[in-house]
């Protein structure tokens, strides 16, 4: 007998026909908690004036990471001042795998989910052997 309860689950990944329905953070800087309970991707302790970015969520991106390109939807944004007083504006990203990332702002490109190099992206991330063919 399958639990109910299964059918709540979400793996946490998208492609780029289901993104949308990933669940946002939004209307307040996430805790540990809610880290912990996968309802935030992270929580900064050590920082100051922090507060949730006023943006509409989530966005389909592209990140920029030391690997290149990846295709990513943002959860969450927040904004943080660190101990130099400078603020840094900080995404919650989810991949394809559903995998969560840290990112500044200024290493993604936001897109719309129909731009041709994001869907590719997609599809290479969820089966890496198209990539090669």
């Amino acid at each position: 007998m399958t639990d109910a309860r299964d059918d709540d689950i979400d793996g946490g990944g998208f492609d780029f026909d289901d993104w949308d329905r990933l669940k946002p953070f939004t209307g307040r800087v996430a805790t540990l908690d809610d880290v912990q309970a996968k309802a935030a991707v992270f929580a900064l302790g050590d920082t100051e004036r922090p507060y949730p970015l006023d943006m509409e969520l989530p966005p389909p991106a592209i990140w920029w990471d030391e690997d290149g390109e990846k295709p990513v939807v943002i959860i969450q944004a927040e904004a943080h001042t660190n101990a130099d007083d400078e603020e840094m504006e900080i995404l919650g990203l989810i991949l394809p795998d559903g995998d969560g990332a840290v990112a500044l702002m200024e290493d993604v490109d936001f897109v719309d989910a129909t731009d041709v190099t994001w869907r590719q992206l997609v599809s290479d991330y969820i089966d890496p052997s198209a990539a090669n063919d």
